[in-house]
């Protein structure tokens, strides 16, 4: 094998034009099909192979519900419930229309069946101080009802004050509301202006039930090309929430998360991570390279081998797997760190045999490394140290490709590229770098290779090996007994920046078990099925709420539809005025 490798190194170093331009044509080609093969996918469905149980089980979910995939979520909140309504309500219409950015715009919490039959939703026991308080301030809603302006609601307080000169008090019904009333009141002359929840004042702890925020859920149409596949349809929804008066008054925010936005984040940090790590990576490397050998004679040679090199192996990628995903990328950032340290061997070996011949220039001889010398001095250099490159690049080649066999296509695609580049690489350092070094015509070394600054440190690592290896045993040794303590944590969502503005608004949720994200689908054949296994789940303690299609049949109607007819016989008429009196005119 030793004089295989010196052999071809030397043939390549006699016949350095033709190897130089062969390289060149095999960039041309792999440049070619970069740009016509390569493609870059962020769809993260596709870094696990669909044949895995949970995978299955993911995709008969995503058939079944199709429009719960995929979502940008808008979350709402506002300095009352009825800002926040206004906001959700305004932001789902200007995003209704959007029909080339959005599938769908939705608002759950505002479905039409839930309106409808909300009381019936309530338990008995909640519903029925609910429509004693309502009752009980009928008064004031009709004085406001047929005069629904800011002159029938002063007229209302009028004719409380009225009763109350004539020695009348105004009646348990008035107490909430002109608590709130005298509340915001006194919070405008403190200068703190305030809005008036009128949902709280008649309905108290009821009106922040369904919990502080609203939500408008959407589907936006993804460009899976993109390092922002959602990209276009969050500008817009950020456009449409900036244009709310609710957010423009303050009154209201809105924050956006979901699906689409976390991998948004996720795919621009990876982009330019990846970006930034290669620039570093190459900086790094031509930093080392000028203290290793400390010629530009060398360094180039090997630079000009580590881009051929990563350029073969981008285009191999680019035939062999067609689309790289958001793991395989990497393989570029691993190709630079390892590949040139093949290149930096080869080189510092072959420097230090080569041995300059005695030429005579002129009058006097002179030592002057000839392309014979070159020639010769790469083909021990292949001899020697080509076989300990070759071993090198196998063990990395095979713990690379030792990936393959994994259902997670992302790693598996990472392994095959990295593991077939070590191979581009060591072919490129025992073929292309010595036709190179033989066109640069580095010179021999005129001392000896290292670092200086670190040459004295030898002889004390030498006569102290035995503390040296013991102190390695002992830290060896206490990571083994620390190892157990060690956990993994498998939350997807702290693999992401916690400063992201859709993880921040996620952690919001968190908070609250009506709008946490953790939670498990389950499909089953029919609604029977599902409710007992629902009643099987509800046992567990760590199962909170469990719903099912009969969560949304409200209970106890027998008990709750005759508190609502009889509450509906007292109020209709009195919120129903026959006569409604027109705003006031300003002028």
């Amino acid at each position: 094998m030793a004089t295989a490798l010196a052999r071809m190194a030397r043939f390549c170093a006699h016949n350095a034009f033709w190897v130089i331009a062969v390289c060149a044509l095999l960039m041309a080609g792999g440049v070619a099909a970069i740009g016509t093969d390569l493609g870059v996918s962020t769809d993260t469905g596709k870094l696990f192979s669909k044949h895995l149980p949970w995978r299955v089980r993911q995709l008969q979910m995503e058939k079944a519900f199709p429009r719960n995939q995929d979502t940008l979520i808008a979350v709402v909140s506002g300095t009352v419930p009825e800002a926040a309504e206004a906001a959700a309500d305004g932001l789902e219409h200007a995003l209704v229309g959007q029909k080339t950015l959005f599938k769908y715009a939705l608002r759950p919490d505002s479905n039409a069946y839930l309106r409808r039959n909300a009381l019936m939703f309530l338990s008995p026991d909640k519903l029925e101080p609910l429509l004693d308080n309502t009752i009980a301030a009928q008064p004031f809603l009709g004085q406001l009802a047929a005069d629904p302006s800011a002159r029938g609601l002063f007229g209302a307080l009028g004719l409380i004050a009225d009763g109350i000169s004539a020695g009348q008090g105004p009646g348990a019904g008035f107490d909430k509301p002109l608590e709130g009333f005298a509340g915001a009141l006194h919070a405008a002359a403190d200068g703190h202006p305030a809005p008036l929840s009128w949902q709280r004042l008649l309905t108290g702890d009821l009106a922040d039930m369904a919990g502080k925020y609203r939500f408008v859920i959407t589907q936006p149409k993804l460009d899976y090309g993109s390092f922002a596949p959602g990209g276009k349809a969050t500008d817009a929804m950020k456009a449409a929430i900036a244009a709310l008066p609710e957010v423009k008054s303050g009154l209201a925010e809105v924050h956006i998360t979901g699906q689409v936005a976390l991998d948004d984040q996720e795919f621009a940090t990876v982009a330019q991570g990846a970006v930034k790590e290669l620039i570093g990576s190459l900086l790094v490397v031509l930093v080392w390279l000028f203290l290793a050998v400390r010629s530009w004679r060398f360094a180039v040679p090997i630079l000009i081998v580590l881009l051929f090199g990563l350029l073969m192996t981008t285009a191999f990628a680019a035939l062999a797997v067609g689309t790289l995903n958001l793991i395989s990328v990497a393989f570029a950032i691993l190709f630079v760190g390892i590949a040139v340290d093949f290149g930096i061997q080869f080189s510092v070996r072959f420097r230090e045999y080569l041995q300059p011949s005695l030429v005579t220039t002129g009058r006097r001889p002179k030592l002057r490394a000839t392309n014979t010398d070159r020639e010769r001095a790469l083909g021990v250099t292949a001899r020697r140290a080509g076989t300990e490159i070759l071993i090198a690049a196998l063990a990395t080649a095979a713990g690379f490709l030792g990936f393959t066999p994994t259902a997670f296509i992302g790693v598996a695609q990472l392994g095959l590229i990295a593991g077939v580049g070590m191979m581009i690489a060591f072919l490129s350092t025992l073929t292309l770098l010595p036709a190179l070094l033989r066109v640069f015509h580095p010179r021999a070394a005129r001392a000896e290779t290292g670092f200086r600054l670190t040459r004295h440190v030898d002889g004390p690592i030498a006569r102290a090996h035995r503390f040296i290896l013991a102190g390695a045993g002992i830290v060896a040794f206490a990571g083994l007994v620390l190892l157990p303590k060690l956990s993994f944590d498998g939350d997807p969502l702290h693999t992401q920046s916690p400063d992201a503005p859709a993880v921040k608004t996620l952690n919001l949720l968190l908070t609250d078990p009506l709008t946490t994200p953790y939670s498990a689908d389950i499909l089953r054949p029919d609604l029977r099925s599902a409710d007992a296994l629902a009643a099987r789940l509800r046992t567990l303690p760590e199962a909170g709420e469990v719903l099912t299609l009969s969560s949304f049949v409200p209970q106890d109607q027998d008990k709750t539809l005759p508190m609502i007819a009889d509450a509906a016989s007292l109020l209709l008429p009195t919120l129903s005025p026959p006569e409604v009196k027109p705003a006031p005119d300003a002028a």
